[in-house]
């Protein structure tokens, strides 16, 4: 009878532990199937989540933007994760020009939102992408594309367009002056670029011309690069032109001889001066060969007027005369 005694709590012991063993397996592998994995696999994918960053372009109208303004790329980065940054970069006529880094910021929901911008100073095409690689995993846009719009530009306008505008010519040897108005000086400047380029000879910056210069298309090419610093004279495009190294550095528009009193051509250098006004109205003149001089005079048209010297608008030859050293040579051709 005690033997049966010892027994019985033994079974009783069996069966209570056998439940609940039985219980814990089925709840673990319900967890796993409730996740598509292991808990170990599904741990790993909470920490690595694929990302997502897409970008778009604002301030356009019909797909452009005007040149000199700042262009925004705003983007978003899904999900959020704080101490993130993305990489920017801006591309025109397919060159990287622009390199930026922006820090995503939280937004709505789980997206994180960034924001760069650019400044169009030149024209041409323009591109944006963005690149995150991080924590979050890795993920990038394709180029996002844009043109640029320009203005026409007049006597007495001011801003940054008309800064920019100047700051082409200057950079392609124009002369232009400084600041950020358009005044005499900037005007005679793109006389000088439309005669350098075949265009109709006036004082109008156009849009075709505005264009062009913030592309810096239209410089001048020198007919002696290899001629040391001196002075050419382009008798057929009714320039002058300063050169040093190799390039234009100062071009500025004149009035030559006519058919019936024109000036020579040839290699010269100059040899006297004549500073202030002389009894014909010639404002401080540098001769080159005999009569011949590089003078101011009150009437400088857009076309051959004069008795043979080069002209030159009064408001540009006092600048023109400093720049002349006896002995430089000159080129009339």
């Amino acid at each position: 009878m005690s033997r049966r005694r010892f027994l019985i709590p033994v079974f009783l012991v069996a069966a209570l532990a056998a439940p609940a063993g039985a219980a814990a397996e089925p709840a673990a592998t319900q967890g796993a199937a409730a996740t598509g994995g292991s808990p170990a696999a599904t741990t790993s994918s909470q920490r690595v989540p694929k990302a997502v960053v897409k970008i778009k372009i604002g301030r356009l109208q019909k797909g452009r933007a005007k040149i000199m303004s700042k262009v925004p790329a705003v983007g978003t980065l899904k999900p959020f994760a704080p101490r993130q940054l993305v990489r920017v970069d801006y591309f025109l006529n397919g060159r990287r020009v622009a390199t930026k880094k922006a820090r995503v910021r939280k937004g709505k929901g789980d997206y994180g939102v960034f924001r760069t911008r650019i400044r169009l100073r030149k024209g041409g095409k323009y591109a944006v992408a963005a690149r995150y690689r991080g924590r979050l995993g890795a993920d990038r846009t394709v180029r996002k594309s844009w043109k640029v719009r320009y203005p026409s530009l007049s006597r007495g306008e001011c801003g940054r367009v008309v800064k920019g505008f100047k700051k082409g010519l200057r950079e392609m040897g124009y002369i232009a002056g400084r600041g950020s108005c358009f005044k005499g000086k900037t005007a005679r400047g793109v006389l000088a670029y439309r005669k350098a380029n075949g265009m109709t000879r006036n004082f109008q910056a156009g849009k075709r011309v505005v264009k062009r210069v913030f592309a810096r298309r239209g410089g001048y090419r020198l007919r002696h690069p290899k001629g040391g610093d001196h002075v050419e004279a382009n008798l057929d495009k009714q320039v002058l032109v300063f050169a040093k190294r190799g390039r234009a550095t100062h071009i500025y528009p004149i009035s030559s001889g006519t058919s019936a009193t024109p000036t020579v051509t040839g290699h010269y250098r100059f040899h006297r001066t004549e500073p202030g006004y002389n009894n014909l109205g010639m404002y401080y003149s540098w001769y080159f060969i005999g009569g011949y001089a590089i003078h101011g005079y009150k009437s400088v048209p857009n076309h051959p007027a004069s008795h043979g010297c080069l002209r030159t608008f009064i408001a540009d030859q006092p600048e023109i005369f400093n720049r002349i050293d006896h002995g430089e040579s000159i080129y009339v051709y």
